[in-house]
């Protein structure tokens, strides 16, 4: 099934400042103890004081014809980097795990999912249950960026998926988000719960969100921090475990500006590398979890486990 972003990159010629709705004050209902289920769909690790989960919502594929990574490149150069990952060359496959976490409080959740839409399997929600979370319990939605396969899953059956949730985004992206007019129904619906943010803000406690440019006008990547321990949730930084990390100039068709895309990769990876960052990539393979390292000029993906 060929993976298409649901809308394109908008190119606004002014940034709508002043988007942010006022959310519904209504706390939502306190989680209970957690009580996970044994589930190749979950997969629970900390940060520092945190439980974390990464969410199975499904995957992505699509064919290696150079038309949607390494635009431009040879099919030879694409193959020789996925065989020598011991990958096949028939097809590339992405992973697709929204991130929970439990922070004393609240209950935040990472991206939202496609609802499965876009050759998707849907497993959002019963990933959600076996690590112990309702819908309701969720409090939170930091929301990377507008594509389908992020935001899909804050609507189901033309409801709020996450009814008591603040669902938070840059400035924007949610002017992005607006002006699009196939995404209507969508922005519709979860407006009332909208609140944006600058790029660099504390978006909530322990969260503070980090500007990644040319993805989508206001594409974001935040950094959790517990006690001593950080992660970095990268979002559509990059999209594919190999490719996207051992030639990060190489162009991808879901990037609105590639040059600048490829650039704030590049510049992402080097610092994962020098700050021996944990990395939380939403498109690796599951659970997406793990660290770039050098390799000779480039960087290559560890996973963690």
């Amino acid at each position: 099934m060929t993976y298409r972003p649901m809308f394109p990159a908008v190119a606004l010629a002014a940034l709508i400042a002043a988007c942010s709705q006022e959310a519904d004050t209504a706390p939502a209902p306190e989680a209970p103890a957690v009580q996970t289920a044994a589930t190749d769909n979950i997969h629970g690790f900390r940060i520092g004081e945190f439980q974390a989960w990464a969410l199975r919502d499904g995957s992505l594929s699509f064919p290696n014809d150079n038309e949607t990574v390494a635009i431009g490149e040879s099919a030879e150069d694409t193959d020789a980097v996925l065989t020598a990952a011991g990958l096949p060359t028939d097809e590339v496959s992405l992973g697709l795990q929204p991130l929970l976490v439990r922070m004393g409080e609240r209950t935040v959740l990472f991206d939202a999912g496609a609802a499965g839409q876009m050759g998707t399997q849907g497993l959002l929600p019963q990933s959600l249950t076996s690590a112990g979370v309702e819908p309701g319990q969720v409090t939170d939605i930091l929301i990377s960026h507008g594509h389908g396969d992020h935001v899909g899953g804050l609507v189901a059956g033309g409801a709020l998926a996450f009814p008591n949730a603040v669902i938070r985004m840059s400035q924007e992206e949610w002017a992005a988000l607006q002006a699009d007019e196939a995404m209507a129904e969508l922005v519709s619906i979860i407006t009332p719960r909208v609140e944006t943010f600058v790029a660099g803000s504390e978006v909530i406690p322990s969260v503070i969100s980090v500007g990644i440019d040319g993805h989508t006008p206001g594409h974001s990547g935040y950094k959790i921090a517990s006690g001593e321990d950080r992660l970095l949730y990268i979002g559509d930084t990059a999209h594919h475990h190999v490719i996207s990390v051992q030639r990060p100039d190489w162009t991808i068709a879901f990037d609105g500006d590639a040059p600048t895309a490829e650039a704030s990769r590049r510049a992402i990876l080097q610092r994962a590398a020098d700050e021996n960052l944990r990395v939380y990539a939403v498109h690796f393979p599951f659970p997406g979890l793990g660290r770039v390292e050098r390799n000779d000029d480039g960087f290559v993906w560890s996973p963690e486990g």
